[in-house]
């Protein structure tokens, strides 16, 4: 058998490595929703809308995730600007305000036959919509801002600082009057409800870790191929 011949370890650990945590993230896909559309009981005062709740909930944990991932990537950039910690806050903000659109997409359809409306200006709603849009904000900073140094440290500090919006939105329901709000404090879930909900939580943290791994790749490889374009520049002249 030939060094070459793809049946060798080598190959066969660097095939596993690429292909497996696809393999797993398809899996819990597939498990996810065996679970919220065959699994769990239909809830009997929502009914099938309620379905929605298992995406709208991981969703905005994975958000959740992503907006804290920045913030500690600004306080690291600050602390040591390596262009490590800036590509991490940028690929997290990224994936925060895609997961936020999912719950900002998701919460109006549930809300329609529960509430009347597609949208309210209650506590959660309203501070999720302004915290989606102070990361926007950031990611325009990003794009927008002179290439350099200080467009980075500035995109930092508003990453650490936009994060103080994030406890607002998730401890909301408790910060304000119960008249005002429309979210419940407290659910009480069926066993199978509980057991796809947190199938869910693990399907969307995969999911997260799956996708910020491939934006680090381009972020790195877009870098490096901005590097080596520079360098040829230099040589040209």
């Amino acid at each position: 058998m030939s060094a070459d011949s793809p049946s060798t370890p080598s190959t066969f650990c660097g095939a596993a490595r690429t292909h497996g945590p696809t393999a797993v993230l398809l899996l819990l896909i597939v498990a996810a929703l065996y679970g919220v559309f065959q699994y769990v009981p239909t809830e009997r005062e929502m009914g099938l809308v309620q379905r929605i709740f298992y995406f709208h909930v991981a969703s905005a944990i994975s958000a959740y995730v992503g907006f804290f991932l920045v913030f500690v990537a600004g306080i690291g950039y600050l602390r040591t600007p390596d262009d490590r910690w800036d590509r991490l806050g940028q690929a997290a903000a990224e994936l925060g305000v895609m997961f936020s659109v999912i719950v900002l997409i998701t919460g109006p359809i549930w809300a329609r036959p529960i509430w009347g409306n597609f949208w309210r200006w209650e506590p959660r709603l309203t501070t999720m919509l302004i915290t989606f849009t102070i990361y926007v904000a950031y990611l325009m900073v990003r794009v927008y801002g002179d290439p350099g140094a200080q467009t980075r440290r500035f995109a930092a500090a508003v990453g650490i600082i936009a994060f103080v919006c994030v406890p607002l939105v998730r401890y909301s329901v408790n910060m304000w009057a119960e008249e005002q709000q429309l979210h419940p404090r407290q659910t009480a879930l069926d066993p199978r409800m509980l057991q796809t909900r947190y199938l869910t939580y693990t399907t969307f943290a995969a999911l997260f870790a799956y996708l910020l791994r491939l934006r680090l790749d381009q972020l790195r490889a877009a870098q490096r191929l901005e590097e080596l374009e520079a360098h040829l520049e230099d040589q040209r002249r």
